[in-house]
């Protein structure tokens, strides 16, 4: 009788069925995290839990095998060191706190906020870095460009550039600044509406921190500027195409040094609308890419001659 009800056990507890097929061999990858069959392919899942050891060595001769918290950033005030009291009012076990205990967790959770930011350059850092969290949403920008923009901020408040100054206005340049470095394809203006201040005021700021701490920006590629001009403008594909071939072909005989990125471009996709029959006015792709038309008229006279020769 016991070993009927071994077997039994033993055959509720079996291992997984592949739904699509019943099949039982069921791959685990470790690397992606997925289990899939090994019969028919049908991925089961594609997140497991890692049930290895879980450590990371921070000495150079992994031997110290500590692991604490999450990772270090520079978009923390703090660069994410700081003790955190966590807004659930339980204890270990799960149990709610009483009366008194859940008064004086409330009054450590104000002192530990407060003692974080001991001076004014913290409190400025740490409104700063607010602001930049919140540019990052409205201006779809990655993690990579935020970190670097909260680089810049770090080394501006190291050399003073902060103290009499704007936090917006020098955030807003900041973050230019890093979108430059790391092209990606922002403009003055679209940073300066994210924050709500004049272009002037951030183009002051951007070269304020350009001049000081010498920074070296990459010349910006005027093909990234087409996708973002073709989608406001709604233009087709096969022009965005067509000017992509005319500014690679404009780069390779120098045309495209020292010219406005955003300008050059608006004048290749204009020029591709007349190529694949598109109408497109001037206007259009003035107001699209937020240059003049007189802009784009004296990039496509320069264009045309490449493109007759």
């Amino acid at each position: 009788m016991v070993f009927v009800m071994i077997m039994l056990k033993n055959s509720m507890i079996s291992g997984p069925k592949c739904p699509a097929c019943g099949d039982k061999k069921i791959v685990t990858d470790e690397n992606t995290g997925e289990m899939f069959c090994g019969k028919c392919g049908l991925v089961v899942t594609d997140k497991i839990a890692d049930t290895g050891a879980e450590w990371r060595s921070f000495a150079s001769d992994d031997s110290n095998r500590t692991r604490v918290g999450a990772g270090t950033s520079l978009t923390m005030h703090d660069m994410g060191l700081s003790t955190v009291i966590g807004p659930a009012n339980k204890d270990s076990t799960g149990k709610p706190l009483s009366a008194s205990v859940k008064s004086s967790i409330e009054r450590l959770r104000t002192w530990d906020s407060r003692t974080q930011a001991h001076s004014s350059a913290d409190r400025n850092l740490r409104q700063a870095l607010n602001e930049m969290d919140k540019l990052k949403d409205k201006l779809a920008l990655t993690d990579a460009v935020v970190e670097k923009a909260a680089y810049i901020y770090r080394k501006a408040m190291e050399k003073k550039l902060v103290r009499g100054r704007s936090i917006q206005g020098l955030v807003a340049a900041c973050l230019y600044a890093s979108c430059r470095n790391t092209e990606t394809p922002r403009t003055l203006d679209d940073i300066a509406k994210g924050i709500n201040i004049r272009r002037k005021d951030v183009a002051r700021c951007y070269r304020l921190i350009f001049r000081e701490l010498e920074l070296k920006m990459p010349v910006v590629d005027p093909v990234k500027g087409v996708s973002r001009i073709a989608s406001i403008a709604d233009l087709s594909e096969k022009s965005k195409r067509k000017a992509i071939a005319i500014l690679d072909q404009a780069k390779k005989i120098g045309m495209v040094a020292g010219k406005d990125p955003m300008g050059i471009a608006a004048a290749a996709l204009y020029l591709a609308c007349i190529s694949t029959g598109e109408v497109k006015s001037q206007k259009d792709i003035s107001i699209a890419s937020g240059v003049t038309e007189v802009t784009i008229r004296n990039r496509c006279a320069g264009l045309r001659k490449m493109l007759q020769n």
